[in-house]
Order: C-alpha cells, then structure tokens, then sequence
C-alpha cells in the first residue's frame, strides 16, 4: 500500500514538474536581423539616422519591444514600443512601410514574413501619404530559450 502511495505521489509530482516547464514547442520564436536605413526616418518619438542596423523582436514579453542597435558609424540604440502585431501576409521581401507628414517621414509597419510578423507603430495624425521602402535584411529566426 505504501509503494502504491509513493508511486502516485512521484506521478503528481511529476506531471506538475512537466505542466510548470517552459516547452520548446510553445514557446514562440524571437524575430531578428539586420537592415539599412538610407536616410533619416522618424520612429514613433525618435529620429533614427540613416545607417546599418540590427533589430530583435520577441512577441512573448511584455510590453511588446523592437530594440534596434545600430552598427555603422556612432552606435546608439533604440527601444521602440510596438503598438501591436499581426500576422504577416504572404510577400517575397522584408519591408519598412512609412507614412510622409508634414514633419518627415515615420515607420508605421515592418513586415517580416521571414518571421511570420508584421509589426505596427505610431504615428502622428494627420493626411499621411503611405510609401514602402525595401529594406535588404538578413531576418533568421533564433530559438526563445
């Protein structure tokens, strides 16, 4: 009776140890790579300078967060809040889609079908005139572990 007893505690304790484990197979994929900006863009409240730059996105912490580093000429970096995500929609290429105001041109999307995301930002109101710009990147995909 007790070996019975033993044996349905270490059960319990094992099925609570494998519910509490974080899996591989649940766990979604950090976004990330590189692209290059040639000119000046405005990025919700921060100019970001023309250059070379490396981006990583993970949709499982919260707040929702793209930090860019960039990697050509004086390094800074930048956190930009993504005001929310989506699937991304079938297309051959990763893309900045950015919106023309009167104040310059802002980063609205970034489309990374590589990933299976598409990331939306701020944007002042106002008429905006929509563009997308190519961007060469190299997105992989890295393991959230």
């Amino acid at each position: 009776m007790k070996s019975i007893r033993n044996f349905a505690y270490a059960s319990v304790l094992a099925l609570t140890a494998l519910n509490f484990a974080p899996s591989l197979a649940s766990g979604q994929e950090a976004a990330h790579g590189t692209f290059t900006l040639t000119h000046d863009v405005r990025w919700q409240n921060a100019v970001v300078p023309a250059g070379d730059y490396q981006f990583s996105f993970n949709s499982e912490e919260f707040p929702r967060i793209l930090m860019l580093s960039k990697l050509s000429g004086s390094r800074s970096g930048f956190m930009l809040l993504v005001r929310d995500f989506e699937d991304a929609k079938p297309s051959d290429v990763s893309r900045l889609v950015m919106e023309t105001t009167a104040d310059g041109s802002y980063v609205s999307a970034m489309q990374l079908p590589e990933s299976g995301i598409t990331l939306h930002f701020g944007v002042p109101t106002g008429a905006p005139e929509k563009r997308i710009a190519k961007i060469a990147t190299t997105t992989t995909m890295a393991s959230a572990r």
